[in-house]
């Protein structure tokens, strides 16, 4: 399989730039069409200047690195953009996929009209950031998502943006990163002053030990000493990816995964919010993390996942606890829908509304199992015959699966599973399931 969706475009993506107004359009992709309209949103943006800086972090983000090799960080990625629900909403991944960071333009933040809801591809090629360095605060900004006809053109100079794929991976990071927001809850907020004190506590270089954030009275600091209460963070360097807005910034909310598996900072600028999520440690990505595998293991048929995409893409939102309550649904199902939507990369989530929110990307759900190569080896170990329940009970179960030259003993006790294969004594549960974990939960659920 391909590590890349390829995306033609009918046009090319471009900022324009002429008599102090700059429009930036955005084209347009998905395999499944909801509307066949040529633009989803026209208008101008009310905050241009902290937009395009955070835009331009964004930027950073999607062009940095933390585990990759210096050829992998050449093959440059470009983050995405949603238009809907009055909200214009750009992200991207660090090439690790170990760094996640959004840019949310609230309603308040252009003055527009939505025509559809859509999502598409931004290209950030260095004319484009020219440009928006160049943003000034009473610069006009005109912003349009679609497929339109687009270039740069500055000073009679026109530049036209390249194709863009998109990473698989990417589809695979989104999957985690949304689920881990879902369980996020707010720790701390801290004003301007604050939170450059904060950073100025970060260690210079890039420190392999994890780092733990506490406050003491009103004085936050990050600490190589673990403390109650704390929250860890592994990779503490990659946090400086925030510092250039830091001095623009309101106020900084930290939402740390109840695990630590995450970490998420998110800066507001009024109108436009920042938001930047690290994995558990700068060598872990988000998309090799596992975390809708437990919500895959039992079926649901297609005709629901259709049904709930529609209503998704109508609504522009998706609450899976007030939907199963309004529809009279099993919320242990809604679970498993939840986590194949967000398997196909259609759901992101949204913290301060605690809510997901839609978006479509290229996918189609025939690719879920490719893109998850454990549920697919599961599958495969239950069709071969190779999953043998040794022990049934109500408290516990005990299987036999079959390896390569060897057989693997799991046990599941409540909430407990264990196995005893190399993926498991590597990880121990922390990046979601083994396969033989999964195969057995699958048998059961069959």
């Amino acid at each position: 399989m391909s590590d890349t969706i390829v995306y033609q475009y009918k046009q090319p993506s471009l900022l324009n730039k002429a008599n102090g107004l700059d429009e930036l359009f955005l084209a347009q992709y998905s395999e499944v069409q909801k509307k066949d309209v040529d633009c989803f949103f026209w208008g101008k943006l009310t905050n241009p200047y902290i937009t395009a800086r955070c835009l331009i972090t964004l930027s950073n983000v999607v062009q940095s690195s933390f585990n990759l090799s210096p050829f992998q960080l050449a093959l440059l990625k470009d983050p995405i953009v949603t238009a809907g629900n009055s909200k214009i909403r750009f992200e991207g991944f660090s090439h690790c996929a170990g760094v996640y960071a959004r840019v949310d333009v609230g309603p308040d933040g252009h003055d527009g009209e939505f025509l559809a809801n859509g999502t598409t591809n931004v290209d950030f090629n260095q004319p484009m950031l020219s440009a928006l360095s160049s943003i000034g605060k009473s610069d006009k900004v005109m912003l349009s998502v679609g497929k339109k006809e687009v270039a740069l053109l500055k000073d009679e100079r026109k530049v036209v943006e390249r194709k863009v794929p998109l990473p698989t991976k990417w589809i695979k990071g989104l999957t985690t990163v949304q689920l881990y927001l879902a369980e996020a809850e707010k720790a701390y907020t801290f004003n301007r002053l604050q939170a450059l004190q904060l950073f100025k506590s970060i260690p210079n270089g890039k420190p392999k030990t994890d780092y733990y954030l506490t406050v003491r009275g009103n004085k936050p600091a990050f600490s190589p000493v673990k403390s109650t209460a704390a929250i860890c963070i592994g990779g503490i360097h990659r946090l400086r990816l925030l510092e250039p807005l830091l001095p623009l910034a309101d106020e900084l909310r930290v939402f740390p995964h109840p695990t630590m598996q995450s970490t998420t900072w998110q800066l507001y600028f009024g109108n436009v919010r920042f938001s930047l999520s690290l994995s558990r440690d700068a060598w872990r990505g988000f998309s090799g993390e596992g975390a809708a595998l437990e919500a895959l293991i039992a079926d649901v048929p297609e005709e629901w996942i259709d049904l709930v995409d529609k209503y998704s893409y109508a609504n522009q939102e998706f609450n899976p606890t007030l939907l199963a309550i309004q529809e009279g649904l099993d919320l242990r199902k809604m679970e498993n829908i939840t986590g194949r939507l967000s398997a196909m990369g259609l759901l992101g989530f949204d913290l301060d509304e605690n809510h997901f929110f839609y978006r479509s990307l290229p996918f189609k759900l025939n690719r879920i199992l490719n893109l998850n190569p454990r549920m697919k080896d599961a599958e495969k170990l239950l069709s071969e015959g190779k999953v043998e329940l040794v022990l049934q009970t109500d408290i516990k179960v005990e299987a036999r699966v079959e390896g390569s030259g060897v057989n693997h003993v799991v046990l599941l006790e409540g909430e407990k599973e264990r196995c005893t294969c190399t993926w498991y004594s590597k990880h121990q549960g922390e990046r979601g399931p083994c396969k033989h974990i999964l195969s057995v939960k699958k048998k059961l659920a069959c």
